[in-house]
C-alpha cells in the first residue's frame, strides 16, 4: 500500500524519539486487497538547472592613475557569483571595454562565493592616466569550467585622480584702470588659473609674491579687491605678483609648484560718473504769481571738480524760450517762466529736455532728462443745473412764502448766486440768491393763468434754466349767479310741471371745484322745484292767487362739487302770481223760502241776495233769470237787494208760490242759479220771512284770505333769516401751546419733523379752513410748513456755525371770504451736533529742529487745532498717534515735549502723528490728524559700533601669507569727523596678523599651523576722530584654525577576504576571528575604527570597534542558516575619513540538537480483517534536520496497542505489517498502535534526547 506523506515540523521536541498514534479501522466489508492511500500518488520534483548568474548586473570599481601593475580595483559591493554547487569551478573573462589591455579579470572563492576581481596589468602595459580616460566599461563573462553555463556582467572602473599637475595661468598678464574714488572692498580684477587634477588634487590658492596693503587677493576665486585708500598724487601705477600653488603638493611636504601671473593697476582721477538729475515737479495754480513749476537737483558721485556741476540747461522742448533755470542753493535749480507762458496754444503742458554737465575732464554730460510741465487750471467740468428744465406744481390757495423748489448748478461754488430774470410772472416769487430756493411771493388766486413760465440765472456762470410752475386748481371761488337777483310773473292758471324760470351761475374753478348744481333754500314748502343741473325752476302744484301769496320770494343756491367743503352762492328769486278769472260766483244762501202778503208794500225790500267772487276782480251782479216774467219783483244787480216792484194783490202765483230763478256773474262767470220760492199769503202775518240754506262761502272766502294773508307774509319772514354758516365771522386763532421757541438739532436729515403749527377757528367750511406759512424769517431757506397741516419740516441743512437761530413768522390763514389772517413769531434754536473736526490752524503739518541732547521734559513746540462746534464737541484734546517714547504731548494745550532719551544716531527723524480730537458725548467723536517731523541735530556721543559686536571666522590652516581672513566693519552714526574710523589690532601673535587701519581688512603675515594652535583670539580697536573726545570701541576676531585634509593614506586590509567557523551551539560573545588593518598615516590620519555594514550576518554578529574582533550577538541554528557574510570597514579619523572594506565569510557548524520529525501526526491506514501475514498497512516516515541525522540511523518500533501481537513494525523501514494472527472486526474494529522513532547515536546523546511517549 503506497501511502503518500507530507512533510510535518513537530516543534517543540527535546528527545530523539516521536510518539506516533496509529488509528487502524478494520472495515470486514471491504474485499481484500482493496487498501489505498486516501491522499493519492506521490509527487515527484520538476527537474530544473541551478542558478548561475552576478549578483548585479553592473558593478562599479575605482583604481588610481598611474597605479602600478598588478593593482586590484576597489569596488564597495561583492563582485562575482553565489556557487549554487559547490563543486562548480568559475572562470572571469574581460570580453570587452579593454581595447588598451590595461585590465584582467581573477577569481576568488571563498565559501558559497566566487568573487570577480579586476586588476591592471603586469609588464609592459601602458600607464593609466585618468586626463586622457578617467572611466572604462568592461563587460565579464563568468563560465563553468566543464559545464554549459555562461553568465555576464558590466564593470565600470572609474580612474581616480592623482595629483600629478601644477595650476597655470591663462593669461599670465592682466592690467586694469580704476578710479581713484573707487570704494573700499571693490573687486578691481580677477585672475584665473586652471588644475587639471581634480578635487584637492586641482585646488591651489592665489596669493601676493610681495606684501601688498591695498590690494588682497581671495585666495581660491582670485578676485583681486580694494584694501586701501588710493591716492594718485602718491602713486598712480602698482605691479602686482600674483602666484597660485598647488595644495595638494604642499601637503606632501614640500612648498608646491607655482605659477606667477603679473596684475598691472592704473590709478587714475577719472571723472567716472555722469551727473544725474533729479526733478520734482510742482503743479502750479493758474494764479501762481512767480510761479516755480518744478525744483532739479543735479548729482556727481565724482569727487573735486570731477564733481561739481558747471550748468543746466534747456536742450529742447521750449520753442518760445518762455522758461529759465534759477540757481539756488549748489547744485539745486528751478524752472521758472520769463513772460506770461502760452498755455491755450499748449494746452497739455510743455516737455522740458534737460542736460547737465560737470567741471571733470574730460567733461561729461547727463543722460536728457524730460520735464512735464503742466499749470494746475480749472479742471474741465462742465456746469450745469441738476435739470434742464424745472417743472413744478403749485397750489392755487398757497399762501406767500410757499417753498417751491430749489435750484443748483453742479458743481456749485461756495460763491454761488441765483436771481430770477424780471417778468411778469416773476412778480408772483422769490429766490433766495444764495440757497437757490424759490418761494411764492403773492397769492394766487386773481391769476388768470395756469402756468408760469420762470427763469432762473446763476450769475457768474450765467447758466440759465427754464422753471415752469404749473398752478393747481383749488376750490376757491363761488359759484356766481349770471343776475343779481330773479323775479318772474306767472299766471296762476300754468299747468303743474311748467318751467317758469331758468337760473343759471358760473364757477371759474376747473374740474369738480367749478361742477355746479343748485337747490331752492327755503323753510316753507313752496310750489316749487328746481333741476339741480339746469337750473330751470318749475311748478309743482296749482297755482292759486286767490288763496296763496301774491308773489313768491325765495332763495336758490349754487354749490361746486370741491373739496374738502363746498362753496355756495345764493340769489334772491321772486315769483309773482299773476291773477285769473278762474271762479265763479257762490252764494251765501241757496234754496231761500219765504213769506210775504199780499199787501206787501211796493219798494219794499223782501230780501237781499249775496254772492261772493273770490277772484275779487269786479262786483258781482245779480240777475232773475226766471219766475219774474211778470214783474212783481225788481233785483238790484249791484246789492243783489230784492224788492216787490209790483202789488202783489192781483198776483196768481202758479200754486201760491212765486219762483225765482237768480243768478250772480263777475262778468265772465255765472255762478250756479239759485231759486228763492216766495208764497204768496192773505192776514196779517210778517211781511216777510224767508229761510236760507246756508252754503258757508263767506266762511271758505275768511279762510282763504286767511292763508293768503299768511302767505304773504311769510317772505317778510325769509327775509330776515340770515344764514350763519356762510359768513365768515371769525379770525384763525394760534393754540394756546403755542411756544415762543423750539430747538432742532443741525443734523436733522432733510424732510424731518421740526413742529407741527396747531391753530383753530370758530368757523365752518372753508371760513374755518386754515392755510400756515412761513412768511419772514426763513432766511436760508431750511424750514418749510405745510400749508394744511401746519407741521414744519427741514427744507435744506442747517449749520449752526453758520446760523445758530432762525425767528420765524408763521402766518395762518382762513379760506372764508373775506379772508382772515393772524400771525406769530417762532424762535428756532439749531443745536449744535459735532459736525465739525478739529482743524489745525497751520496746513501740511509741523517741522522743527532740536539737539540730539535735549534735555527731557523740554518743550518743543506747540500745536494748535480749532473746532467751531461748542461746548464738549468743540472740546479740543490733543494725543500721539505714534507710539514713542521719546515725545509726549499735553493734552489740553498741543505743548509737545521731550519725554525720553534722544539719539540721532539711533532716530535721526520723527515723524509724529498728532491727534486732535473733540469730547462729543453724543455719537461719534471726530478728530484731524497732522504731521510733526523733528529732526535731531547731530552730538559726537556714539563710539564707532562693530558690526557684529564679536567676529568668528574660521582660516585653513594652509593658506598662504597676506590672505585677508576677516573683513571689519563698523557703524559710527555720528557725522563729520566723528563718523571716521581708524583700526589697530591689541595683539597679534608674535607678527601672525596684521589689520589695516582704514580698511579693517585683517590679513595673515605668518602661515598658521592646526597642530599648533587651533584657535586665536584678536583684540581689535576702532577708534573715530571726534572732536573734543574721540571716542573707542573694542572688538574680539575669533579665528579657528580648520585642519587640512592630511590624511594622505587609506587604511589597507593585508587579505580580499576572510573565513571563520563557529558552532551552532555557541554562546553570544563567542569570538569568531580578527580582522586587522593598517594605516600609514600618523596620529589620528592612522588610527582606525571597525564596523560591520553589510551582508547576511548583520545582527548576529557585531565587531570590537578598535580590536577588530568579530564575535556572536544571537543564537545561531546551521538548520536554519548555514553561513555568513560579513562586510567589514575599517575606518580611518582624518578629517576626511578614508576607509577599507574586506569581505569575511563565516561557517556555522553542525551541532546534534534536532529530534527526528515524522511526515503526520497521526496515520489512519485500512486493513481487511482475516487478513494473512506480512500484510503490508503503512510505512512510517521520519527525517532528521541535523547534518549528521540521516534516515538510515533511525530505528523504529511499536511501544504500545499491540498486546496481541497482531502487528510488527520493520525497524530500520518503518513499515508495519499484519502478524499470523488474525484480525477481527467484530471483536475489535480499531487498534491504536504507538510507535518510537529512535536516532541511534552515542548513548550519553540518546538518554539525554529520549522522549517517553
Amino acid at each position: 500500500m503506497d501511502v503518500n506523506m507530507g512533510q510535518w515540523g513537530y516543534t517543540g521536541m527535546h528527545g530523539q524519539s516521536v510518539c506516533l498514534a496509529l488509528l487502524l479501522l478494520l472495515l470486514s466489508q471491504l474485499p481484500p486487497c482493496c487498501c489505498q492511500d486516501s491522499h493519492g500518488p506521490p509527487q515527484g520534483p520538476v527537474d530544473t538547472l541551478p542558478r548561475f548568474h552576478f549578483t548585479q548586473p553592473r558593478y562599479h570599481a575605482t583604481v588610481y592613475e598611474n597605479s602600478a601593475a598588478r593593482t586590484y580595483a576597489n569596488s564597495k559591493v561583492k563582485m562575482g557569483v553565489h556557487l549554487a554547487q559547490r563543486s562548480w569551478e568559475i572562470r572571469y573573462r574581460i570580453t570587452s571595454g579593454d581595447d588598451e589591455g590595461f585590465f584582467k579579470a581573477e577569481e576568488y572563492v571563498l565559501g558559497d562565493f566566487c568573487f570577480l576581481r579586476v586588476r591592471t596589468k603586469g609588464g609592459n602595459a601602458a600607464i593609466l592616466n585618468r586626463e586622457i580616460q578617467d572611466s572604462y566599461l568592461l563587460t565579464v563573462k563568468a563560465s563553468v569550467k566543464g559545464e554549459v553555463l555562461e553568465t555576464w556582467t558590466k564593470v565600470t572602473v572609474q580612474v581616480l585622480d592623482m595629483n600629478d599637475l601644477r595650476p597655470l595661468f591663462s593669461p599670465t598678464t592682466y592690467s586694469v584702470t580704476i578710479a581713484e574714488s573707487t570704494p573700499l572692498r571693490t573687486s578691481i580684477a580677477q585672475v584665473t588659473a586652471t588644475d587639471a587634477d581634480v578635487g584637492s588634487n586641482g585646488e591651489f590658492y592665489y596669493f601676493f609674491k610681495e606684501k601688498m596693503e591695498l590690494f588682497a587677493v581671495h585666495p581660491t576665486s582670485g578676485v583681486v579687491s580694494l584694501s586701501g585708500k588710493l591716492n594718485t598724487e602718491e602713486q598712480n601705477r602698482y605691479d602686482l605678483e600674483i602666484q597660485a600653488v598647488d595644495r595638494g603638493m604642499k601637503l606632501y611636504g614640500n612648498n608646491g609648484v607655482s605659477s606667477t601671473a603679473k596684475l598691472f593697476v592704473h590709478v587714475e582721477r577719472v571723472n567716472e560718473h555722469v551727473p544725474v538729475i533729479k526733478v520734482a515737479t510742482h503743479i502750479t495754480s493758474w494764479l501762481d504769481k512767480d510761479p516755480v513749476y518744478a525744483v532739479v537737483t543735479v548729482e556727481d558721485l565724482d569727487e573735486g571738480l570731477n564733481g561739481e556741476i558747471e550748468d543746466l540747461s534747456i536742450v529742447a522742448g521750449d520753442p518760445l524760450e518762455q522758461f529759465f533755470l534759477e540757481r539756488s542753493e549748489g547744485s539745486e535749480f528751478a524752472i521758472k517762466a520769463s513772460d506770461q507762458v502760452d498755455w491755450e496754444n499748449f494746452p497739455y503742458g510743455y516737455n522740458l529736455t534737460l542736460q547737465a554737465k560737470d567741471k571733470g575732464t574730460p567733461q561729461k554730460f547727463s543722460a536728457v532728462s524730460v520735464v512735464h510741465l503742466m499749470v494746475k487750471k480749472p479742471q474741465a467740468v462742465e456746469v450745469k443745473f441738476e435739470q434742464e428744465l424745472y417743472k413744478m406744481s403749485l397750489n392755487e390757495i398757497s399762501p406767500p412764502g410757499t417753498i417751491i423748489a430749489a435750484l443748483k448748478i453742479t458743481p456749485e461754488p461756495d460763491d454761488a448766486e441765483y436771481i430770477l430774470t424780471p417778468s411778469a410772472d416773476s412778480s408772483y416769487f422769490r429766490m433766495n440768491t444764495l440757497t437757490g430756493v424759490i418761494s411764492t411771493a403773492r397769492w394766487f388766486k386773481a391769476v388768470t393763468h395756469n402756468v408760469f413760465d420762470l427763469e432762473v440765472v446763476e450769475v457768474d456762470s450765467e447758466l440759465r434754466v427754464k422753471v415752469l410752475v404749473s398752478i393747481e386748481d383749488a376750490n376757491d371761488n363761488t359759484p356766481t349767479f349770471s343776475q343779481p337777483s330773479y323775479e318772474v310773473f306767472v299766471n296762476e292758471s300754468v299747468p303743474v310741471g311748467s318751467n317758469i324760470l331758468t337760473l343759471s351761475a358760473l364757477d371759474v374753478d376747473s374740474g369738480e371745484n367749478g361742477y355746479i348744481t343748485y337747490s331752492i333754500a327755503s323753510l316753507q314748502p313752496l310750489p316749487f322745484k328746481i333741476n339741480q343741473f339746469s337750473g330751470i325752476l318749475t311748478t309743482t302744484q296749482e297755482l292759486d292767487f286767490e288763496s296763496s301769496s301774491e308773489s313768491y320770494v325765495f332763495v336758490v343756491r349754487a354749490s361746486d362739487w370741491g373739496s374738502p367743503y363746498r362753496r355756495e352762492s345764493e340769489v334772491n328769486v321772486t315769483v309773482h302770481l299773476e291773477n285769473v278769472n278762474d271762479n265763479q260766483p257762490l252764494f251765501e244762501k241757496v234754496a231761500c223760502q219765504g213769506v210775504v202778503s199780499r199787501d206787501f208794500g211796493i219798494d219794499e225790500v223782501i230780501t237781499t241776495m249775496s254772492a261772493i267772487d273770490i277772484d275779487e276782480l269786479e262786483l258781482v251782479k245779480y240777475k232773475i233769470l226766471e219766475g219774474n216774467e211778470k214783474g212783481f219783483f225788481d233785483l238790484n244787480p249791484d246789492s243783489g237787494v230784492l224788492s216787490l216792484r209790483r202789488s202783489l194783490s192781483s198776483a196768481s202765483p202758479k200754486n201760491g208760490m212765486f219762483s225765482l230763478k237768480i243768478t250772480a256773474t263777475d262778468g265772465e262767470k255765472f255762478s250756479d242759479p239759485m231759486f228763492v220760492n216766495i208764497s204768496v199769503v192773505h192776514g196779517k202775518s210778517p211781511p216777510k220771512s224767508f229761510n236760507c240754506r246756508e252754503t258757508r262761502v263767506a266762511q271758505m272766502l275768511a279762510e282763504k284770505l286767511l292763508k293768503k294773508s299768511r302767505a304773504s307774509t311769510k317772505p317778510k319772514i325769509e327775509e330776515g333769516f340770515i344764514d350763519l354758516f356762510s359768513v365768515n365771522r371769525q379770525t384763525p386763532q394760534f393754540d394756546k401751546t403755542f411756544p415762543t421757541d423750539i430747538s432742532v438739532r443741525e443734523d436733522l436729515r432733510i424732510g424731518s419733523s421740526v413742529f407741527k403749527v396747531k391753530a383753530y377757528d370758530g368757523d365752518t367750511g372753508f371760513n374755518g379752513q386754515i392755510l400756515y406759512a412761513i412768511s419772514d424769517g426763513n432766511t436760508d431757506s431750511c424750514f418749510t410748513i405745510d400749508m394744511e397741516s401746519g407741521l414744519i419740516t427741514t427744507f435744506l441743512p442747517m449749520d449752526r456755525e453758520k446760523r445758530d437761530r432762525y425767528l420765524l413768522n408763521i402766518t395762518i390763514y382762513d379760506m372764508g371770504l373775506p379772508q382772515k389772517t393772524t400771525w406769530r413769531l417762532l424762535t428756532v434754536y439749531v443745536e449744535d451736533v459735532n459736525d465739525n473736526a478739529p482743524q489745525f490752524i497751520q496746513e501740511g503739518g509741523y517741522r522743527t529742529v532740536i539737539p540730539e541732547n535735549t534735555a527731557i521734559g523740554t518743550d518743543v513746540i506747540q500745536v494748535e487745532a480749532t473746532d467751531k462746534d461748542m461746548g464738549p464737541n468743540g472740546e479740543i484734546v490733543y494725543s500721539l498717534l505714534t507710539s514713542t517714547t521719546q515725545f509726549g504731548i499735553n493734552s489740553s494745550n498741543g505743548i509737545v515735549y521731550v519725554a525720553g532719551q534722544l539719539d540721532r544716531e539711533f532716530v535721526a527723524n520723527f515723524n509724529l502723528k498728532i491727534e486732535a480730537r473733540d469730547q462729543a458725548e453724543k455719537g461719534n467723536q471726530r478728530f484731524s490728524v497732522t504731521t510733526l517731523k523733528i529732526s535731531l541735530e547731530d552730538v559726537n556721543d556714539c563710539p564707532p559700533a562693530f558690526i557684529p559686536s564679536v567676529y568668528n571666522t574660521r582660516a585653513l590652516e594652509d593658506l598662504p601669507a597676506g590672505t585677508v581672513v576677516a573683513w571689519l566693519e563698523t557703524q559710527d552714526p555720528d557725522l563729520g569727523p566723528g563718523g571716521q574710523v581708524r583700526y589697530s589690532l591689541a595683539n597679534d601673535y608674535n607678527g601672525k596678523f596684521e589689520v589695516d587701519k582704514a580698511s579693517g581688512a585683517i590679513r595673515l603675515t605668518k602661515e598658521l599651523d592646526y597642530e599648533t594652535q587651533q584657535f586665536y583670539n584678536l583684540t581689535v580697536r576702532a577708534k573715530d576722530k571726534g572732536r573734543p573726545v574721540s571716542l573707542l570701541s573694542v572688538t574680539f576676531v575669533e579665528l579657528e584654525v580648520v585642519d587640512v585634509n592630511e590624511n594622505l593614506y587609506a587604511p589597507y586590509f593585508s587579505h580580499f577576504a576572510l573565513t571563520g567557523s563557529v558552532k551552532e551551539n555557541a554562546r553570544i560573545g563567542t569570538t569568531v576571528l580578527q580582522v586587522t588593518a593598517r594605516d600609514d598615516d600618523d596620529g589620528r590620519d592612522g588610527e582606525i575604527q571597525y564596523s560591520i555594514r553589510d551582508g547576511s550576518g548583520l545582527g548576529r554578529f557585531a565587531i570590537d570597534e578598535v580590536t577588530g574582533v568579530i564575535y556572536t550577538t544571537d543564537t545561531l541554528d546551521r538548520e536554519t542558516k548555514d553561513s555568513y557574510w560579513l562586510t567589514v570597514y575599517a575606518t580611518d579619523h582624518g578629517v576626511v575619513p578614508q576607509f577599507a572594506a574586506i569581505e569575511v565569510y563565516i561557517q556555522v557548524e553542525d551541532v546534534n540538537d534536532n529530534a527526528p520529525l515524522t511526515s503526520d501526526p497521526v496515520y489512519h491506514p485500512v486493513v481487511m480483517e482475516n487478513s494473512p501475514k506480512d500484510v503490508s498497512v503503512i510505512q512510517i516516515q521520519a527525517q532528521d534536520p541535523d547534518a549528521t541525522g540521516g534516515t538510515e540511523r533511525l530505528s523504529y518500533r511499536i511501544a504500545s496497542g499491540n498486546p496481541q501481537n497482531f502487528f510488527t513494525i520493520n525497524t530500520k523501514t518503518g513499515v508495519i505489517t499484519t502478524t499470523a494472527r488474525k484480525l477481527d472486526r467484530e471483536q475489535q474494529s480499531e487498534h491504536v498502535l504507538e510507535a518510537p522513532v529512535i536516532l541511534k547515536t552515542r548513548i550519553s546523546a540518546m538518554n539525554s534526547r529520549m522522549l517517553n511517549c
